[in-house]
């Protein structure tokens, strides 16, 4: 590093990735800051600048580096940052430490955690620390790359396994195998070790009666709600199997369930119906939760649950490695619970870029005129929830059904800012459509309390009691 460089540093400030000192006296409040830097983010630590931003570097000696590095050595696990020496003048100099995200987190000093919180370093919360080295145990040994004791090549569903690798092969994602058969099939996807499944192989690709009796988490609860609360089922439902079987549930239940929604552009006459919310981001949510869900929870499972207001993708376990629900929604790093899952995942094309599934979720919904979805993670389970900007009920409370035309005026109405006339409402509904027949829905409607009307005759204007 050059005195330039040090000078640009300095003009920029301290920040959660830089620290000036003046002297190295300070090297104990330095040493707790290397070590918060090792938890988060990395960063650098200046002896020789002031904190105002002052190049004034320092007398330094052997003596000095030894003192430094003596320091520095009591952060645990040991992580050996680097120590830079910069003249800034004939007798002075700048001592530049430098530190990288730390892959054996979490790092001590002296027996105590740091983090970074802006400029400053703070002591961590033992709850920080535990979820930090709950992590790196994680990392080291994950239930998904355990062995699946008892279980073998027979339990699991060679043609999923073949399915899974032609698909890999055709995107490009893998090279094509010298065998196919199945065990070979499974080594080259990276599920087995020494010859041994892993649990991975198994949530990907077991049998389900295997499954249910082994690993009951590997289950998919589905549930479509009366209302916007969970009073009254329409349909409640369960399905064990692997992942991908649960994904096919999952998707068919949404397509079977979620009514049709209308919408208009201002260019087009004609109505536009399409699935209520759109299924590439339905799809990246039930993904997310297969890949990143904790299944070390035996009781644990991921839900789809569809209200009249809402749809919600539940999945056991919470987020980690410093990510927050805010955070998913920004340029993110990758960091997946469950590594041998997602990859496959990948190679399948379910997931097509790493880190790109909630940006992708976002867009969509954006693109399809609906609020960005939202992430809720209550320390047990993730949630993922999609809002719709419209009301249609799916049943009325006396058991019948909306029909077309009721789902149709509804949408129209709930959409429209101040209300909308009855030569407005015929406009846009279907062709052939007569006048009495629609007065007729909207008389309907207004008896069930859905809409209200304001004036009299044609020049009466129709609102959704949820737009008032």
């Amino acid at each position: 590093m050059t005195l330039d460089q040090i000078s640009a540093l300095a003009q920029i400030g301290e920040s959660e990735t830089l620290e000036f000192k003046a002297t190295t006296g300070t090297r104990r409040e330095a040493a707790q800051t290397a070590c918060a830097m090792l938890n988060q983010h990395g960063g650098q630590v200046l002896f020789g600048v002031t904190p105002d931003g002052s190049v004034v570097g320092q007398h330094v000696s052997e003596h000095t580096i030894e003192e430094l590095s003596g320091e520095l050595q009591r952060i645990d696990p040991p992580a050996l940052p680097t120590v830079e020496r910069v003249r800034v003048a004939s007798d002075r100099e700048v001592l530049v430490v430098g530190v990288s995200p730390g892959p054996v987190r979490p790092y001590t000093y002296r027996g105590a955690a740091y983090r970074r919180v802006g400029n400053t370093t703070v002591a961590m919360t033992a709850e920080e620390y535990n979820r930090m080295l709950f992590e790196r145990m994680h990392n080291e040994h994950r239930w998904e790359n355990r062995p699946a004791t008892g279980w073998s090549v027979d339990d699991l569903d060679a043609g999923e396994i073949r399915r899974t690798v032609a698909i890999a092969v055709q995107e490009g994602r893998l090279e094509e195998p010298l065998s196919r058969e199945p065990l070979d099939l499974l080594r080259g996807l990276g599920l087995l070790h020494d010859g041994v499944l892993l649990r991975a192989a198994a949530v990907l690709f077991g049998n389900v009666d295997r499954l249910e009796f082994d690993m009951p988490q590997c289950l998919l609860r589905v549930a479509r709600f009366r209302g916007i609360d969970k009073m009254k089922f329409l349909d409640n439902r369960e399905f064990n199997g692997n992942a991908f079987t649960l994904l096919a549930h999952a998707e068919r239940f949404l397509r079977d369930t979620l009514p049709i929604a209308a919408r208009f552009e201002p260019d087009r006459f004609e109505r536009i119906d399409e699935p209520l919310y759109p299924p590439l981001a339905t799809r990246e949510a039930l993904a997310n939760a297969l890949c990143h869900r904790d299944y070390s929870i035996g009781g644990g499972s991921i839900g789809v649950a569809v209200y009249d207001d809402r749809l919600e993708v539940t999945s056991a376990g919470s987020l980690h490695f410093g990510l927050t629900p805010e955070a998913l929604f920004a340029p993110h790093e990758s960091r997946p619970w469950n590594p041998l899952i997602a990859r496959t995942f990948y190679r399948r094309g379910v997931i097509e870029k790493w880190g790109s599934g909630t940006l992708k979720m976002a867009e969509q919904t954006s693109a399809a005129g609906l609020p960005i979805p939202e992430i809720e993670d209550d320390g047990g389970c993730v949630t993922v929830r999609f809002r719709h900007g419209q009301f249609v009920p799916q049943q009325y409370s006396d058991g019948t059904s909306p029909d077309e035309r009721q789902k149709a005026i509804l949408t129209l109405l709930d959409r429209a800012d101040g209300g909308l006339a009855l030569r407005d409402i015929c406009a846009k509904l279907a062709p052939h459509t007569s006048e009495r027949q629609v007065i007729r829905t909207l008389e309907r409607l207004r008896d069930r309390g859905l809409i209200v009307s304001s004036g009299h005759g044609a020049t009466a204007r129709w609102k959704s009691v949820r737009g008032q």
